[in-house]
């Protein structure tokens, strides 16, 4: 695959996309994982087994609690048709690779659906989207051989190149990097029998960033979630 622009561009802005990205990642480090619940019940109904698995956003930066972070929001709305048995596993700068690892030494609890939201720190750590491919392909193969899972949902990377506290020329580079992973992501779950691919369709608008900038707002958990639900409800 012929490399794009912005890839031949890394080597010389490499020094200045380095001071950048340090001032950044010490800026999007400054929201903590909220308080509250990172495992339990609710709802009746037939029972359904939910693993959500990623990084911050998964983890719920920029919510004041769980309960209104994406674990809440989305298993609050699931508890509406389901028994939901759910469980969270997501920590403040995981990539695909770090969470494949974490789920290794963890006791395995069947999973019917598995929630995913990965990608931002594979964007930055400047994983290919071939390398990023193979370590989503063996997620998925780990969560159905470990967990059972019948159904993963991989939300989709958002659009970094929108961050308008990225400074440029980063901002663009990261954007860039985000769109050719989240294209490699579709493709892959194109020709999946049960990793499907929800594309991250929510307005980049002020109310739906926290206060950092980089992460979602308790606005965006809410209709990230509500995403979810459909697209879970509507492959199940």
């Amino acid at each position: 695959m012929p490399y794009g622009i912005d890839q031949l561009l890394r080597i010389p802005l490499a020094p200045l996309l380095l001071v950048q990205a340090l001032g950044v990642r010490k800026r999007a480090n400054q929201l903590p994982e909220p308080p509250g619940n990172r495992s339990g019940t609710c709802g009746t109904g037939p029972k359904l087994n939910l693993l959500i698995i990623g990084d911050s956003s998964a983890a719920g930066v920029g919510a004041g609690t769980q309960s209104q972070a994406l674990s809440g929001q989305l298993t609050a709305r699931l508890s509406e048709h389901f028994q939901v048995h759910w469980r969270l596993i997501a920590e403040t700068g995981a990539t695909t690779k770090t969470i494949l690892q974490k789920l290794e030494h963890i006791d395995t609890q069947p999973a019917d659906i598995v929630v995913s939201a990965l990608g931002v720190n594979d964007v930055t750590r400047g994983f290919s989207r071939v390398r990023w491919m193979h370590n989503q392909n063996r997620l998925a193969q780990a969560l159905v051989s470990r967990f059972n899972a019948h159904l993963i949902v991989a939300s989709g990377l958002p659009p970094m190149g929108m961050y308008p506290k990225l400074p440029q020329p980063l901002r663009w580079i990261l954007g860039q990097q985000a769109n050719r992973l989240d294209q490699g992501l579709a493709v892959l779950c194109a020709d999946h029998p049960i990793l499907t691919h929800m594309p991250l369709d929510v307005p980049f608008e002020p109310r739906y960033q926290a206060s950092d900038g980089y992460h979602p707002s308790e606005e965006a958990y809410a209709l990230w979630a509500t995403l979810l639900t459909e697209h879970i409800r509507k492959h199940l």
